[in-house]
């Protein structure tokens, strides 16, 4: 078996398994938004609350659609030897290679913009709708019972807010006692607040996160280049 041979065979199936892959998502993501009901019957409140926060049904049909076209132009564009199939398949890696990097040196070189963003957007929604939706209500209660937070930064997310208006104490997430929440018990237990948490989950597993994601570039890169290397060849048939 020549290289070229071995290498179409070779992304015709990683590109197979892309395929199989991008359409499990794409019907677990219609399956979430059609009938949410039973997804949470089989996943749990946790599901519920993730549900509320982020619209994981359009997500995921997003991503098992962007996944099953990407696998179905490798896949086609080797076992044709389709020169444009191909040049689209390492197109969009490409595009989506410099998207991760770019965001990934954003997040690196703008933490501290990005978490004056979030303050502010985020605190805004806490301050008006904690307590007055039932579903923001339930998706933060939830993090900060978890996580063991207080607000996006600390008890002064809630300075104001309906919640503290409405029923003259914090969250009991804030204070570390059992009496009444009040913002001197708030202040004196000082519970830290959810970004900062997050955080920390995220750097105490850094070396996983940046393992999967050293892996999933080298896969990229890998597709990338096997694609290119067909493409050139196709030229010599």
């Amino acid at each position: 078996m020549s290289c070229f041979t071995f290498l179409k065979v070779m992304m015709i199936l990683f590109n197979l398994a892309i395929v199989l892959g991008g359409a499990t998502l794409l019907g677990i993501g219609i399956w979430v938004s059609v009938d949410s009901k039973s997804f949470l019957q089989i996943f749990g409140t946790l599901s519920a609350n993730v549900l509320q926060f982020v619209n994981v049904g359009y997500l995921l049909i997003a991503l098992g659609s962007v996944l099953f076209v990407l696998g179905f132009l490798g896949c086609c564009g080797a076992q044709k030897e389709s020169k444009c199939l191909l040049i689209m398949f390492f197109t969009i890696i490409l595009i989506i290679f410099i998207v991760e990097v770019a965001g990934a040196v954003v997040a690196l070189v703008y933490t501290t913009l990005a978490e004056t963003i979030l303050q502010g957007t985020v605190t805004q929604v806490l301050k008006n709708e904690y307590g007055k939706s039932k579903d923001i209500t339930e998706v933060w209660n939830t993090t900060m019972k978890e996580l063991k937070c207080c607000g996006m930064l600390n008890f002064t997310d809630f300075n104001d807010s309906f919640y503290v208006k409405k029923y003259n104490e914090y969250p009991e997430y804030c204070c570390v006692s059992q009496a009444p929440c009040n913002e001197s018990v708030a202040e004196i237990s000082a519970v830290n607040g959810c970004f900062h948490q997050i955080l920390t989950e995220i750097r105490k597993n850094a070396g996983v996160v940046g393992g999967v994601a050293a892996g999933i570039c080298a896969l990229e890169i890998a597709a990338m280049t096997v694609a290119m290397y067909l493409y050139c060849r196709l030229d010599e048939k």
